[in-house]
Parts: structure tokens; sequence; C-alpha cells
């Protein structure tokens, strides 16, 4: 839920990778960059199609809302 509630704060703007792993980590577990993909990853398949995580290379993520059919 931290991934998702990182990304909802700045909805249409762009989150870094860093600033995801920085909002995950905790003083006892820590996490790779590539553990942020991975989150990422479930977490799209979690929304379906209600809203879109956009990957925006070398910058970050991106939510946006998903367009009504």
């Amino acid at each position: 839920m931290v991934v998702l509630e990182c990304l909802v704060r700045r909805t249409g703007l762009i989150v870094s990778k860093e600033r995801i792993q920085q909002a995950v980590t905790s003083p006892d577990h820590d996490i790779t960059p590539n553990a942020v993909e991975v989150h990422i990853s479930r977490l799209r398949a979690k929304l379906g199609t209600a809203a879109i995580v956009r990957s925006l290379r070398g910058l970050g993520y991106r939510l946006e809302e998903a367009k009504p059919v």
C-alpha cells in the first residue's frame, strides 16, 4: 500500500524510483531498486483497468486515471 499511497499523493506527476524506494524502506528492512519494479508490477496487476502506472525511463513512474470507455 505504501507504493500506491506514494503515487496517489502525486497523481499525474512523476515519482522517482528512489523516492518510492525511500517510502518502502524501513529501519529493519532495506529494499533494492529491482524490488521497486516488482512492487510496481504487482500494483499494476491489482489495479487492472482502474488506473495506469506509467514507467518513464530514467525518471520514475506516474499514476494516471484510466479514461472511461
